[in-house]
């Protein structure tokens, strides 16, 4: 009988992704069916977490429903945050591949772009409260060259200063993956598009874009699965004033309210699957690589 030692050796990836990815995912499933009361948790199998959250969703009424407000606010930070991260990303990759001929220059300017991974999440947002306050110095500035009259109050505690603070935090996870497709594309690809006549826009539209797709959807994955449940940047950035679903759920698991937070999750994850299925199908990354 031959052994199939190949599992064997996969035995330990296969336990780390079983015990802290599908237990957990399976764990919450389950837990979304579950009663609760103020005081504790009733393993149940209901449907009442659910229809609590699409509670009125299908009415269609004149005002959309709680939820479907939550998810519009929640996906507007995430195509924006995409937008711009890709636009920066894919910038400062293009130039750091093409444009930078020295290799440990290179290296040098990447690590540069890392530096501010070297702070937590937490002070990076702190950060910006000096600058964009009131009384900050964007502010001080446009005061001081009379181009506004009185201090502009939207940009701290406002969707602004979230989407300043989304961009400053994850434009890496766009840079990293467009950066590594850049430099894996064969310089004599575009040596023979410029020999055939073609535009440095037309070798950026028809030979770099196509090939640095991978990377563009490896970054999207990335940004948007943050992004989509993310709590503490909207949090803290926009002054507890704005809604997300990672805000709905964090409050709900602060009142001990597991099931319903656990049923939040649970949808939330379907949607964020559904994004990414989407994504997947518009660009083949297997056949990509």
């Amino acid at each position: 009988m031959k052994v199939n030692w190949s599992f064997f050796l996969a035995l330990p990836f296969y336990s780390i992704f079983v015990f802290f990815f599908f237990l957990p995912l399976v764990l919450t499933f389950v837990v979304s069916f579950w009663d609760y009361t103020d005081y504790s948790i009733i393993p149940d199998f209901i449907l009442s977490n659910y229809h609590y959250i699409f509670e009125g969703c299908l009415s269609f009424a004149d005002e959309p429903c709680l939820t479907f407000r939550t998810y519009a606010s929640t996906l507007f930070f995430c195509l924006f945050t995409w937008f711009f991260t890709l636009i920066l990303g894919f910038t400062v990759s293009f130039f750091l591949a093409f444009h930078v001929r020295s290799t440990p220059l290179q290296i040098g300017l990447f690590l540069l772009c890392t530096i501010p991974f070297w702070t937590s999440n937490v002070i990076r947002m702190v950060s910006w409260i000096p600058l964009l306050g009131r009384n900050g110095m964007f502010n001080d500035f446009l005061l001081n060259f009379n181009i506004i009259e009185t201090p502009v109050d939207w940009f701290l505690f406002s969707p602004f200063s979230v989407l300043v603070a989304f961009v400053h935090l994850y434009t890496l996870f766009m840079i990293v993956p467009i950066f590594n497709s850049m430099m894996r594309i064969d310089r004599s690809l575009i040596e023979a598009a410029f020999d055939a006549g073609a535009s440095q826009y037309q070798i950026l539209i028809g030979v770099i874009i196509p090939l640095c797709k991978p990377g563009i959807l490896i970054g999207s994955i990335f940004v948007i699965t943050v992004v989509m449940g993310d709590f503490l940047t909207i949090g803290i950035m926009g002054g507890q004033q704005i809604a997300s679903i990672g805000k709905i759920i964090q409050v709900e698991m602060a009142y001990l309210q597991l099931p319903a937070a656990a049923a939040n999750a649970v949808i939330l994850l379907v949607v964020t699957l559904l994004m990414i299925f989407l994504m997947t199908r518009i660009i083949d990354i297997r056949r990509e690589l």
